[in-house]
């Protein structure tokens, strides 16, 4: 099963890829590095707050829509690192 990292990559990554952006241009709309939004697509980064909003804002969704596929993400996941 993915980790909660790699499930919150996966929904910027298929977000990013409808809006017709490439990393480097959501990095750019989001002030942040390329290749920092490639390791949160690779499920790499433990994204801050902050980022989190500044990615939603970027791709034109609320907060919340980068969470949708967080409903069947079993507890015990979270123990993750």
């Amino acid at each position: 099963m993915a980790s909660p990292l790699e499930i919150f990559g996966n929904t910027v990554r298929t977000l990013r890829i409808q809006k017709g952006l490439s990393q480097e241009a959501l990095a750019e709309l989001c002030n942040l590095h390329r290749t920092y939004i490639g390791g949160i697509e690779r499920g790499e980064r433990n994204v801050a707050l902050m980022n989190i909003l500044y990615i939603a804002k970027a791709l034109d969704v609320l907060p919340t829509e980068l969470f949708r596929d967080f409903d069947n993400l079993k507890m015990t996941n979270l123990s993750e690192k």
